[in-house]
């Protein structure tokens, strides 16, 4: 029972950061190229409450959290937030802007992964040995390279399926766009047949080697 709480308080925070500032990234950057919609809606702030998915936000993280803890073994921790209300059609270049909206999200994950890889040297340097400071600082990292990761896998409406889409031409653009509706069952089977991780495997060796020149020697 205090593995499964340890592990709670561990990702806790961490966890909430990670999908509070992917989601507001992806607002602040269309207000930016021209759409406020989600500025007007209130979803443009650090606030987690404007964010909050009962479902994506606590069930499935916090469930994956106890099943990780309760078998001893390790897996993949994700979850997702509400996703940010984007006009396309309000952004100044549509399809261009596009592309920076949607690596918003995952850069984010990124730069936090990064500032949790600088926290933990600092840690380090200054002899601080807490235990607790130091796996949520490990818990940091690996929680946002993981949602980086996972949100660069090129199916739409994943954010790596909307890079996609803006990077195509037009006439493929639009015919790769019409997986969309089909994206969410495409992940479900990738979960379910192990090819998760095999898929996410080089977004996270990306998102590590630039952490690992953060970390303490």
């Amino acid at each position: 029972m205090d593995n499964i709480i340890t592990t709670i308080a561990v990702s806790a925070i961490p966890l909430i950061f990670a999908i509070t500032i992917h989601e507001a990234a992806h607002g602040y950057v269309a207000r930016y190229f021209g759409d406020n919609t989600a500025w007007m809606l209130g979803r443009v702030t650090l606030n987690p409450i404007k964010h909050i998915d009962p479902i994506g936000t606590i069930l499935v993280p916090f469930g994956l959290l106890l099943l990780s803890a309760i078998s001893g073994m390790g897996g993949i921790i994700f979850g997702w937030a509400k996703p940010v209300p984007v006009n396309f059609r309000n952004l100044r270049n549509p399809k261009k802007d596009m592309i920076w909206v949607a690596a918003a999200g995952p850069l984010s994950n990124l730069i936090q992964a990064i500032i949790w890889a600088i926290l933990l040297s600092f840690l380090v340097f200054a002899g601080i040995d807490e235990d607790f400071f130091l796996q949520v600082c490990v818990a940091g990292i690996m929680l946002n390279v993981v949602l980086m990761a996972l949100n660069l896998i090129p199916i739409p409406p994943l954010d790596g399926g909307r890079i996609v889409t803006g990077l195509l031409p037009s006439g493929w653009a639009w015919k790769y766009a019409r997986i969309e509706p089909y994206g969410i069952y495409i992940l479900f089977a990738l979960i379910f047949t192990g090819l998760l991780t095999t898929v996410m495997h080089p977004f996270m060796a990306f998102g590590m080697s630039i952490v690992r020149i953060f970390l303490p020697a």
